[in-house]
């Protein structure tokens, strides 16, 4: 492990790893861990993105979210660019340290780069099978929280097809 990352230790034992009260994650790898995010207060799933060390050490740091764009393969500080900063309530760890868990306050109470409060806006039917057309999605959010062209202007979009 790089002496950058100072604040991690080994993964010397399962017991440690589950029981212990060492921070010792466990990137994939590609050198990721899954990053659930969380609204504080009232429990919303806002959205899943992911963390390198990096990431994982600003977050600690600074108390705002950090994660890794895959799509642009760099260093993202949440909100940096929007204003929609996520403040960190509370910060976990899995059982195995391989998934983190924040729950945050968002100024601008938004998480979605679409618009959107939450990136999972959208309900997938189940218990029907399937027809011989594609899925309909439902919408569950109706309203956009921001105009995505006010806020990021000539920024590309991170969704890639």
């Amino acid at each position: 492990m790089s002496a950058h990352y100072k604040w991690f230790g080994k993964r010397e034992s399962v017991e440690e790893v589950e029981e212990g009260k060492t921070l010792a994650p466990k990137f994939d790898e590609h050198g990721l861990v899954p990053a659930v995010t969380t609204a504080a207060e009232s429990g919303e799933l806002l959205m899943l993105g992911y963390m390198n060390a990096e990431a994982l050490e600003k977050t600690i740091e600074t108390g705002e979210a950090h994660y890794w764009s895959r799509s642009r393969e760099c260093l993202w500080h949440k909100g940096a660019s929007s204003g929609l900063i996520q403040k960190i309530v509370e910060l976990r760890i899995d059982d195995d340290q391989d998934a983190v868990w924040l729950r945050v306050e968002v100024v601008g109470d938004a998480s979605c780069h679409v618009g959107y409060r939450s990136c999972f806006y959208r309900s997938i039917p189940t218990g029907n099978e399937p027809g011989d057309t594609p899925i309909e999605m439902e919408f569950k959010e109706y309203e956009k929280m921001f105009d995505p062209k006010e806020v990021y202007g000539d920024v590309p979009n991170p969704t890639k097809l």
